[in-house]
């Protein structure tokens, strides 16, 4: 009997690490966005351009993990003189600073549907809880690739200044609504 036990527990664990996969960023379809108000007349909006990274999902287990790390000098606001400017040391600093990164090891599930991540946040050099809230997440074979692939559209909203991104407040509010859309390719 015990013997019977062990065995089912060794088949279960080796079915559970089977359902886990890892899933590679597609960079040609994962832009994170943000915009902030800018002295209550308009928002402003950029994304950034460079994105790389994994997720691991056990959609069985409602468990997962996030890495992804942003390229600061892609930032893109789509006029080329603030991109420049944004580069600098007064904002993202990209020389000293040339990654933004996102971890998470808490991932959120209602039912089957992942619709939220808990992780933290590092930009310029400090990092801070941020909570994205999943409001659009599917998995399909793709026809293309005939890999799974997963996407997702996440949203957040922290205060930069918390980062030390101070330029330009209060005239751009310190308030930033972050979105990502994500899709990522199954590894092999």
């Amino acid at each position: 009997m015990k013997k019977q036990i062990l065995i089912a527990t060794l088949i279960a664990a080796s079915t559970s690490s089977a359902i886990a996969a890892t899933y590679n960023i597609d960079p040609s379809h994962t832009f994170p966005s943000f915009e902030a108000d800018h002295m209550g007349l308009s928002v402003w909006r950029g994304k950034f351009d460079k994105t790389s990274g994994t997720v691991t999902m056990d959609r069985a287990a409602k468990t997962g993990t996030l890495d992804i790390t942003i390229q600061a000098a892609s930032i893109n606001f789509g006029f080329e003189k603030m991109n420049e400017h944004a580069k600098n040391a007064d904002m993202f600093n990209v020389e000293k600073f040339p990654t933004v990164t996102y971890k998470s090891q808490n991932f959120k599930f209602e039912g089957d549907q992942l619709v939220g991540v808990d992780g933290e946040l590092t930009m310029l050099g400090v990092t801070k809880p941020v909570s994205l809230k999943v409001d659009r997440f599917k998995c399909i074979m793709h026809p293309r690739y005939k890999r799974e692939v997963c996407g997702a559209n996440a949203i957040a909203e922290f205060k930069r200044t918390d980062f030390g991104l101070n330029y330009g407040t209060p005239a751009f509010a310190p308030e930033v609504r972050l979105a990502i859309q994500i899709e990522a390719i199954k590894a092999d």
